[in-house]
């Protein structure tokens, strides 16, 4: 059985097009979503459900399913451990014959691929950088002039309320800040 598969990402786009030609492709039962494919797929879901072994699971393109190649290889991998074959209609990709499964293979392994380059280039980035002193992560929210107006804010009593407000801080993160700060200082007397 051909189990079809359409979504648009906004109610005010239409289906009719990808079920057409679901339809004329011989897709038999067609699920079918109305939302962008970062969010959930309650249609997508119930697809994979009812998909079985033997079945072709189909779509009208490739971006109709997911964004992210890692995505795609993921879901047509579950698919094949399940013995359900995959087809998208516009990109040619039919896992069903010999020749779409090894460009399926193929684009697998270009995505693993540029997964560990990704990687490469950040740890090279981040070596190159703490080599120019720079460390990561967030920039404080505490500047050291802000941190000096606090304690002196509040070492003439006022509320910790209203100067973690007036520098535009939550308490903790004044609180946390100021730790830091006796901290530092503790270690610099005791050096």
């Amino acid at each position: 059985m051909l189990v079809g598969y359409a979504r648009v990402s906004t109610e005010d786009q239409k289906l009719e097009l990808q079920l057409d030609a679901l339809r004329q492709a011989g897709a038999e039962k067609i699920f079918t979503d109305k939302v962008s494919s970062v969010k959930a797929r309650p249609g997508l879901n119930d697809a994979l459900a009812y998909a079985r072994e033997g079945d072709v699971f189909v779509v009208w393109k490739l971006d109709r399913l997911g964004r992210t190649v890692k995505g795609l290889i993921e879901l047509v991998g579950l698919l094949q451990k399940r013995g359900v074959q995959f087809r998208s209609l516009t990109d040619g990709i039919d896992t069903s014959t010999p020749a779409g499964r090894f460009f399926f293979h193929v684009m697998s392994a270009l995505a693993e691929m540029e997964r560990e380059l990704v990687c490469e280039r950040t740890k090279a980035g981040l070596v190159a950088a703490r080599a120019r002193g720079r460390k990561g992560g967030r920039k404080p929210k505490m500047s050291d002039s802000k941190l000096v107006a606090a304690k002196q804010l509040l070492d003439t009593g006022s509320p910790v309320q209203e100067v973690a407000a007036n520098l535009g801080v939550s308490r903790a993160t004044l609180y946390r800040s100021l730790a830091k700060l006796k901290n530092a200082v503790e270690e610099l007397v005791h050096t």
